[in-house]
C-alpha cells in the first residue's frame, strides 16, 4: 500500500545574497528617527530623491567624523556580496496523520524550510509538496486547510486575546468553538485582554488556538512550548496528541528533546541545510548505539573475568565500590551473560539497570552541537 505523504520535499535548495556589513548599512534614516522619535512629526512632508542623497551624504560624513585618529579604516571598495546555502539539497516525507518533529541547531535552515512549506519563502529548486499542492502557486487553496502558528509576529496588539481567535474562526467553514477552546488552553480568563499584556506562555497558547481554531488537516507549530509553565506544556501536549488521533498531521519544530521523544512518530534532524537522520526516536536512539548496564553487588568482583564472558568490545568497571557499569551493545543476550556470570559466583545482581543513548546523545554525535 502506498504511503499518503502530507509533505513532500525533493532535493531542496535555498541560497540567500547577503550584501556585506551591518543589514540597513548605507541607508539614511530620517532625522526624525535617528533622534529616537517614534514616528514623522505631524505633516513633515516625505523627503525628496535629492533630499534623501543629500541626508546619505551628510550621514556618511558625521561618520567619517566620528573616527578615532588611530584607528585603521577601512578600504574605500565595497565588498561583493556573500551567498549563504541555507537549504542545501533537503529532501523529507512526512506521513498524514503523524507527528513530525524537526530538530537542528541555530543556522541549520530548519525555518527556512518550514518557511518554504508554508508558502512564505520560494525554494530556488527543488520539488515542494504540501497535501498535494504547490504552496505558493496553490495557496488559495491551502489556507483554509493548513494552520500554521508562528513563534513571533502576526498578532494585532491591541486586539484582545478573544477577538484574536474569533476572527480567525470567521474566516473558516466550520471552525471549532472559540470559547470552548480557550478554556480548554486556559485562555478564559484573558479573553478580553489585549495580546500585548498577555504573558508570553499566554501569547503561545492563543498562537496555538489560532493555528487549530480552523479545524486544518495539516498544521505547522513553531516552538509551541516555549514559556510555558509545565500545566501549559501537558495541556499543549494533550492537544496535539489528540490532534494526531483525529487524523491531523503535525509538523513542529522545537528544542526540547523530550518533548520530541514524547509526542513525535518520527524525527528529523537537520544540519548545514540537509537532513542527516530521519526515524522514529526509537530507531534513531536504538541503531548502532552502545548502552549501558548497571548493577550493584558486593564490592571487589573480578571485573576482568567478567569481561571475558561478555561479547569483545564490552567495558565495565566498578565505581564507586559495589557499583558497577557494563558498556557495549545491550542486548538480551548481553544481559542474560551478566546474570549467568553473577549466578556462577554466588553473587546477587541488584537494582539492574538498561540506559540507552538519548534523543540529545544522536543529535550531538550528529551536528556536535547541542540544542540550544
Amino acid at each position: 500500500m502506498t504511503e499518503v505523504l502530507a509533505v513532500e520535499l525533493t532535493e531542496l535548495v535555498k541560497t540567500y545574497r547577503r550584501a556585506a556589513g551591518a543589514s540597513g548599512a548605507g541607508q539614511a534614516r530620517p532625522r526624525y528617527l535617528k533622534a529616537g522619535a517614534a514616528q514623522a512629526p505631524a505633516g513633515s512632508p516625505a523627503p525628496s530623491r535629492r533630499g534623501r542623497s543629500r541626508g546619505r551624504a551628510r550621514a556618511a560624513h558625521d561618520a567619517h567624523d566620528r573616527v578615532p585618529d588611530d584607528t585603521t579604516k577601512r578600504d574605500e571598495g565595497i565588498p561583493p556580496p556573500t551567498e549563504v546555502r541555507a537549504v542545501d539539497g533537503l529532501s523529507l516525507g512526512v506521513s498524514a496523520g503523524s507527528v513530525t518533529a524537526v530538530l537542528g541547531p541555530n543556522g541549520a535552515g530548519k525555518t527556512t524550510t518550514i518557511e518554504i512549506c508554508e508558502g512564505f519563502r520560494s525554494a530556488d529548486s527543488g520539488g515542494v509538496r504540501v497535501l498535494g499542492l504547490h504552496p505558493v502557486r496553490d495557496a488559495a487553496a491551502l489556507r483554509p486547510r493548513v494552520g500554521v502558528m508562528l513563534q513571533a509576529g502576526g498578532m494585532y496588539p491591541g486586539a484582545r486575546a478573544g477577538e484574536m481567535l474569533r476572527l480567525i474562526a470567521a474566516h473558516h467553514a466550520h471552525p471549532l468553538d472559540t470559547g470552548a477552546l480557550m478554556e480548554r488552553l486556559g485562555l478564559a480568563e484573558v479573553a478580553g485582554t489585549p495580546f500585548r499584556r498577555l504573558s508570553g506562555g499566554q501569547q503561545q497558547r492563543l498562537s496555538l488556538a489560532m493555528a487549530v481554531v480552523g479545524r486544518p488537516e495539516l498544521v505547522f507549530l513553531d516552538e509551541p512550548t516555549a514559556g510555558l509553565d509545565v500545566q501549559g506544556r501537558r495541556d499543549t501536549w494533550e492537544l496535539i496528541e489528540e490532534l494526531r488521533l483525529s487524523g491531523v498531521t503535525v509538523v513542529l519544530t522545537t528544542h526540547a528533546m523530550d518533548e520530541a521523544e514524547r509526542l513525535a512518530d518520527q524525527v528529523v534532524i537537520v544540519n548545514r541545510g540537509r537532513v542527516v537522520a530521519a526515524g522514529s526516536p526509537a530507531e534513531l536512539t536504538r541503531g548502532g548505539a552502545e548502552g549501558q548496564l548497571r548493577f550493584r553487588a558486593p564490592g571487589g568482583l573480578d571485573v576482568a573475568r567478567l569481561l571475558l564472558a561478555l561479547p569483545d568490545g564490552t567495558t565495565g568497571w566498578e565505581n564507586p565500590p559495589g557499583h558497577y557499569l557494563v558498556q557495549g551493545t545491550v542486548d538480551p543476550q548481553l544481559l542474560a551473560a551478566v546474570t549467568a556470570w553473577c549466578a556462577s559466583n554466588g553473587v546477587l545482581a541488584e537494582d539492574l539497570r538498561v540506559e540507552q543513548r538519548t534523543l540529545e546523545d544522536v543529535f550531538l554525535d550528529l551536528t556536535g552541537t547541542e540544542l540550544e
